[in-house]
């Protein structure tokens, strides 16, 4: 039987580092142009990654902090006088 979970376990794993490699894909920019497409970016890392806290992959959870690095806004420095 634990054998039977741990097959299952890996095998999750690795759709979820296939799906992860998708999203990443569809986070370049000249992909997601519109904000729609933006948003609908952002709720798939989310979503994205809740699926990958619950994994112990070490691949889940770099995917996972690439994908969150790719919706987080870019600070800009701006100097004003």
């Amino acid at each position: 039987m634990m054998d039977r979970l741990a097959r299952i376990d890996r095998a999750l794993d690795e759709v979820l580092v296939n799906l992860g490699a998708m999203v990443l894909r569809l986070s370049d920019p000249a992909v997601t142009r519109t904000d729609a497409e933006r948003r609908a970016l952002a709720r798939s890392v989310r979503q994205y990654a809740r699926c990958a806290d619950q994994s112990g992959d070490p691949r889940v959870r770099r995917l996972r902090d690439e994908l969150q690095e790719t919706v987080r806004p870019k600070l800009r420095i701006v100097a004003t006088r």
